[in-house]
């Protein structure tokens, strides 16, 4: 009876003393092969911002493999033909007038009707609710040549209001808004009309501060999807000065040439208002994307 008494004794000191370590094993090589593949994605970015300070022909000789990250002769030369020989700082402002308004707009109608479909009770709430999210399934392929055909017969087809009016209102911000109110206590509300505020006030001083994380991460998907959209610009735009930043850098590449420099610096400089955004943004994304859909 002594004897097996021992055993476990002996057994559960000796797994108590080795637990701590292979958790801290565990823990080590968790952490290394996280790091190991964030620094996988940094590569292509380390590759560009590396190839913005080549030439030309470096260029092409640090296409093969290995590549050559650091460059023989760096120069800022890239940077300046960019602004010369292509208005690119005519398409950087038509990406930035479009991503800022139509990011605007979405936060404005997303979050007023988000908050109505909360708690506000219509008849009819819930189908009309489930049928915008039902809009979501559409994929927005199918939903291009019916947008072209309406911007035409509106007439605003190679214009800036193209590009703006049919993003201005999303299914999938008055989705994640009105996931996000329905969190907040509704407690909070009454109390506000107890003290005399109406429904408009209630919601500006007392709702919306408490949906800044949602807020911001529907600013910074708003905003990242305008700033490179692409499909739609190429379809509604035909004029040169019109160019948003994706669909410009997109005449660097030719059939039988491309100019990578110049590419690679534009790539560079495309990053910059994506990474401030999620800089400035970034302590409340993570919040409202785990806290929308509590309820």
């Amino acid at each position: 009876m002594a004897v097996s008494a021992k055993v476990p004794t002996s057994t559960t000191s000796i797994v108590n003393e080795t637990s701590p370590w292979t958790r801290r094993i565990i823990k080590i090589v968790s952490y290394s092969l996280l790091v190991g593949f964030a620094l996988l994605q940094f590569i292509p970015f380390i590759w560009a911002l590396s190839a913005s300070f080549k030439n030309g022909a470096e260029i092409q000789t640090s296409l093969s493999f290995p590549p050559r990250f650091i460059p023989n002769s760096p120069t800022f030369q890239n940077y300046i033909d960019i602004f010369t020989i292509v208005p690119f700082g005519t398409w950087y402002l038509n990406s930035f007038i479009v991503a800022v308004i139509t990011t605007l707009l979405t936060l404005f109608f997303s979050s007023t009707s988000g908050y109505a479909f909360a708690r506000i009770p219509f008849p009819g709430r819930d189908i009309i609710f489930w049928a915008i999210i039902g809009t979501m399934a559409i994929p927005g392929v199918i939903t291009i040549v019916p947008i072209y055909i309406l911007l035409k017969s509106l007439g605003l087809t190679d214009t800036m209001q193209g590009l703006i009016i049919p993003f201005m209102v999303t299914s999938f911000g008055i989705f994640l808004m009105r996931q996000f109110f329905t969190s907040i206590p509704a407690e909070l509300e009454e109390a506000a009309r107890v003290d005399g505020a109406g429904r408009i006030r209630t919601f500006v001083q007392i709702v919306l501060p408490l949906a800044r994380p949602a807020l911001s991460a529907l600013t910074i998907f708003t905003f990242m999807g305008r700033w490179n959209d692409f499909l739609m610009p190429l379809i509604i735009i035909g004029k040169s000065e019109l160019f948003t930043l994706p669909l410009g850098m997109s005449t660097f590449r030719g059939q039988y040439k491309t100019d990578w420099n110049l590419l690679m610096s534009g790539s560079i400089l495309v990053m910059i208002p994506i990474v401030i955004l999620y800089i400035a943004f970034q302590r409340f994304f993570i919040q409202g994307i785990s806290t929308t859909g509590m309820k």
